[in-house]
């Protein structure tokens, strides 16, 4: 439900603010740019009555603090804040701005700051008020409703320690204010915690270098809090298997005829592996040849149609009943399933001299046809398979029983069929619940082992998956197999900083359009060469392939290293301020993890580290 509220001009929010006695206020809005818009457009204006003493003061902890952050200097709200005492706060902003707001606000010496709702998390600053503007934020994914504890937090400012008897939550109206939903949200319980973790490759070799086996990386994981709904749901099934081993227990002790617990579930296990045998059984030789027809009609086989067998065709696909081919002529011809008279043994590949040839093979004898199975073949088999099972459930009988007690473990083995069915259920729901726990583990146990950083036979991790365990940055099997193929060892300064930040960023972050250096494409070529071959080994292990590598923030860390001023690079850039820190401390942090490798990777440590001093100078810190 949206009321559609007209909007309050910033300026007139902050006077009514403060003829009420209600700054300062921290006043939430859902975007960067209202941020930084509302900011300027209070601040200028005239009717919002300015304290000289808090001004002054703001002078003195600013020319203080910029003496040892002389980046502050150039931000472009420094006059606002220190003339109206009104500022922004967002991520955009470069940490040392931010760090100087929260000194201000702290200190009592703002009236206001507009903020997006991570502050509320974020830092502690508690103001008189906080205003809600909307009942909705943006995400990484756009638009999405504020959640219970989200609300809770930013409402949570509300109110200074020692200075408020209590502190206040204004509404504001707005185009996407909800006061109801609001209202509802306040007298919500928070929002269950969500856990981070997440099966990685370094957290895999990290716990089996430690505790030296799967099954107890598995103990590990299905103990920790991401788990804990899964574990709930264990621990249930466990409490109805416990139910039915109860029940089956007092029927056998009643029996007295020596049958146990594992007798009674190895019946059941028996009679249902007898029954779908039996339903996969044909009943009819249309239905037999149909089931033969869909296994061995493929792409690239020679089938043949009609009473005399003798019109040939080369199957291009099958879809459904639909088999779509090529006559000998090259005219396309599309029959049934049903309509197939014969099927020849060899593949073909469609091309052009394999299409030639598969028609030659056939005219000359060289493709034999595959022999088609009679229904009484397939049923004798299915009778000696069910034969079998027989003769296990009759040993499952004490051979000592009398036949009238043999006829009654019979009648038991049916009395608690339901029971021991249920047990087994039970198990392989346990078991699927637990797969997801360990799957992903797994799986990425798998593309470690077809790299060398761990054995999956023995359960042990290589030299190079011991190194590859130090290094804590995202996607570390790229960086290992760029370390372990010598790219580094053959780079300059400035082609390490473009690698490292195109793997460091975040894939959909755009920085502008900055030009690559030919030298760079080609490092960045080579490496895609790198995420193709691990992507596909990801891909067939059941791993979610990595994000592609992202060249706008290759080229932004290139053009820092290469000695550009600071507010040049801003300029030139599509990012603000503050992703561009992040995008270089993130970088610079990455390549002090490599420079840590100095016994195993002595060359890319050293040229890590001297290219990590140069990305992390002022303002990046």
């Amino acid at each position: 439900m949206r009321f559609n509220l007209p909007e309050i001009p910033p300026p007139r929010l902050i006077k009514a603010l403060q003829d009420h006695n209600l700054l300062p206020a921290i006043v939430f809005v859902p975007s960067r740019r209202k941020c930084d818009e509302s900011a300027s457009e209070v601040a200028l204006d005239k009717s919002l009555r300015i304290d000289e003493e808090k001004q002054e003061k703001r002078w003195e902890i600013y020319n203080e603090f910029a003496y040892e952050f002389p980046e502050v200097k150039r931000h472009r709200h420094r006059k606002i804040m220190l003339r109206a005492g009104i500022a922004s706060h967002h991520a955009g902003h470069i940490p040392a701005w931010k760090l100087l707001i929260e000194k201000m606000m702290s200190a009592g010496l703002l009236n206001a700051i507009f903020a997006t709702s991570t502050v509320a998390a974020g830092v502690d600053f508690p103001a008189r008020t906080v205003v809600i503007s909307n009942a909705d934020t943006r995400g990484n994914d756009g638009w999405r409703p504020i959640e219970a504890s989200e609300l809770q937090q930013m409402t949570g400012r509300a109110g200074r320690r020692g200075r408020d008897n209590v502190g206040f939550a204004v509404l504001a109206p707005s185009k996407f204010q909800n006061p109801p939903k609001i209202a509802e949200l306040l007298e919500s319980p928070p929002d269950p915690l969500e856990s981070k973790f997440r099966a990685t490759y370094s957290s895999l070799l990290n716990l089996l270098d430690a505790f030296g086996s799967f099954e107890q990386v598995r103990a590990i994981a299905e103990k920790s809090f991401a788990f804990r709904k899964t574990a709930r749901k264990i621990t249930k099934i466990e409490g109805r298997i416990e139910k039915h081993l109860k029940n089956l227990n007092k029927e056998i002790a009643k029996s007295s005829l020596g049958i146990s617990i594992d007798d009674a579930i190895g019946f059941e296990r028996l009679v249902s592996a007898r029954n779908r045998l039996q339903e996969k059984l044909p009943v009819t030789r249309a239905e037999m040849r149909y089931q033969w027809l869909k296994k061995n009609v493929e792409e690239g086989r020679i089938i043949s149609k009609g009473r005399s067998g003798k019109n040939f065709l080369l199957v291009l696909n099958v879809f459904g009943d639909e088999v779509v081919t090529m006559r000998d002529d090259g005219w396309s011809s599309n029959i049934s399933l049903s309509h197939v008279k014969k099927v020849y043994s060899k593949k073909y590949p469609i091309d052009e001299q394999s299409i030639e040839d598969a028609f030659y093979d056939i005219y000359e004898g060289r493709n034999p046809v595959i022999k088609e199975p009679k229904l009484t073949a397939k049923r004798d088999d299915s009778h000696e398979a069910e034969e079998l099972i027989n003769s296990l459930i009759e040993k499952l009988i004490p051979k000592y029983l009398s036949e009238n007690e043999k006829r009654s473990a019979h009648q038991l083995f049916w009395a608690v069929w339901n029971d021991a069915e249920a047990i087994q259920k039970s198990k392989r729901d346990i078991d699927f619940l637990r797969s997801g726990i360990w799957l992903p583990f797994e799986n990425r146990a798998k593309v470690l082992d077809y790299f060398d950083y761990l054995d999956f036979g023995t359960q042990t991790v290589s030299e190079t998956g011991k190194w590859l365990a130090d290094l804590r940055i995202d996607r570390p099997l790229l960086a290992g197999e760029a370390l372990k193929k010598g790219l580094f060892e053959k780079l300059e300064i400035k082609q390490v900083a473009g690698l490292m930040a195109a793997l460091a960023a975040d894939s959909d972050r755009d920085y502008g359009e900055l030009h690559l250096s030919d030298k760079l494409i080609g490092v960045l070529t080579e490496f895609e060469e790198i995420i193709y071959e691990v992507s596909k080994k990801e891909w067939s292990f059941g791993v979610e392939p990595t994000d592609e590598i992202n060249f706008s923030a290759a080229a932004t860390a290139e053009e820092w290293v290469n000695g550009v001023r600071w507010e040049d690079l801003v300029r030139d850039i599509k990012a603000e301020e503050g992703d561009l820190v992040r995008l270089l401390s993130r970088t610079g942090e990455a390549l002090m993890q490599i420079a840590h490798l100095r016994d195993s990777n002595p060359e890319a440590a050293k040229i890590a580290r001297e290219t990590a001093e140069i990305i992390l100078r002022e303002p990046i810190r």
